[in-house]
Parts: C-alpha cells; sequence; structure tokens
C-alpha cells in the first residue's frame, strides 16, 4: 500500500514539473518574439485587489516596442539597477558577494543583487515574496531567458511589465499617468524618476516624490552620464 502511494506520489509530481516545465519553456519561446499581454505579477495583483472587493482595479500594460521607448529610460534602469547588465549571463557574481557580506554584517534592511534579467523572470513567470523555492525557480528560468533571448529583447519586456506605481504596469503607462506623454519622449530626468522609485512602486511616488526619491533619482542621473550616455546603449546594441 505504501509503495502504491508513493508511485502514485512521484507520477503526480513528475507531471506537474513536466507541465510547468513545458508551460515556462513555451513562455520563453513564444515571447521572445510576441508582446507579453500580461505577467505573473499582474494576475497577482489583480486577483488580490478582487480578494478586497476592488472590482475597479484592472491591471494590465500597454506593450510598445524597443523603438517606441526613449533610450533614456533603459539606461536609468541599467544605471540604477544593474549595470553590469551588457555582461551577464543573468547573475551579477560580484553583486551577490556584496549582498553577502553586508547581509551578515547588518541587521537592517536586507540588501539585494538581483540582476535585470532575474527581475524580469520573477516579474512575468514567478510569484512575489521569498523563498528557496521560487530563487531555485527564479535561477533555471533566468539561465533559460538569458539563452533565448538577446539583451535588448531582456530590457524590452522588463520596461512593459515593470510595476511603476499601484496598477501602473510598463513604461508606457507610467510615462502617459505622470508625465502626460508617450514613453518615446521621455527625457534624462522623467527616466531617471521611474527608475528611482523602482525598488518600491507601491511605497515610492513618482507623482509626488520623497526627498529619497528626488535624492536617488540625481544619483541615476550622475550614473547615467558615468555610463557615457546614449553611446552606451549603442556599444553594447541595446
Amino acid at each position: 500500500m505504501r509503495k502504491r502511494v508513493a508511485t502514485c506520489l512521484r507520477q503526480i509530481i513528475l507531471r506537474v514539473v513536466l507541465i510547468f516545465t513545458l508551460f515556462w519553456g513555451g513562455g520563453i519561446a513564444l515571447f521572445s518574439a510576441v508582446p507579453v499581454p500580461f505577467s505573473a505579477l499582474m494576475v497577482e495583483r489583480q486577483i488580490g485587489a478582487w480578494l478586497k472587493g476592488n472590482f475597479g482595479y484592472v491591471a494590465h500594460s500597454d506593450w510598445v516596442g524597443a523603438d517606441d521607448i526613449s533610450p533614456w529610460m533603459g539606461l536609468a534602469v541599467i544605471a540604477a539597477e544593474d549595470q553590469h547588465f551588457p555582461n551577464h549571463w543573468g547573475f551579477d557574481v560580484a553583486a551577490i558577494e556584496k549582498a553577502l557580506v553586508h547581509n551578515e554584517r547588518s541587521e537592517g534592511r536586507i540588501r539585494g543583487a538581483s540582476t535585470l534579467s532575474q527581475q524580469t523572470v520573477k516579474n512575468l513567470f514567478l510569484w512575489s515574496g521569498r523563498s528557496w523555492l521560487r530563487k531555485g525557480l527564479e535561477a533555471g528560468l533566468t539561465l533559460g531567458v538569458e539563452a533565448v533571448w538577446s539583451k535588448k529583447r531582456i530590457l524590452t519586456v522588463y520596461l512593459n511589465i515593470a510595476e511603476f506605481g499601484n496598477g501602473v504596469f510598463g513604461v508606457e503607462a507610467a510615462a502617459q499617468r505622470y508625465f502626460h506623454k508617450s514613453a518615446r519622449e521621455l527625457t534624462p530626468p522623467e527616466a531617471a524618476l521611474l527608475a528611482a522609485v523602482l525598488p518600491s512602486p507601491l511605497r515610492f511616488k513618482a507623482a509626488a516624490p520623497s526627498g529619497y526619491v528626488r535624492s536617488r533619482q540625481a544619483w541615476i542621473l550622475r550614473q547615467m552620464r558615468q555610463l557615457g550616455g546614449k553611446s552606451f546603449l549603442s556599444q553594447h546594441h541595446l
């Protein structure tokens, strides 16, 4: 009886793993060329809103191609979140080591070391929160995305599904909401301001930036200049 139950459980687990592998693998292949209609994070936020009785909340993004996004926006998120983005294979080992040392010594805020590739995978395919299971899945999916997608594609998808505020997903929606213009028209200060809220978009407000957000915006602008401005993007085919 025990052997029969164990065999049945193994078969169920293998089938579940196979289903999710096919689902995620198909998603990676499909979204290497097709616009992303929604992300796992959008679904999570939508369900959360419904459970709270907020039926007016609609989580969606207005997809725009790479050519319809200001180059300053791509540069801003790279400067803010992942300056080694063009050169790594999905993981910034040096940043991870620094984060581990910091977190061991500090009793305060935990420092993360997620790359843009990892953040794209998490937002697109997985759930929020911290767990070893999610981090393990994130690592595997990141390798898959890096193997199939170009860096430019990763950056484009990231900008289209990133959360910039409550119910504001994607750079086009953010540009329209906060600056009343298209993503193509964003200026360096505007792009830096949007990038400044990304660590915690439900806490930091692009519409009413705090002193901390303004200081972070100024820091991002300095980093954008130090990276070399638009020439950094062209140099790395972004």
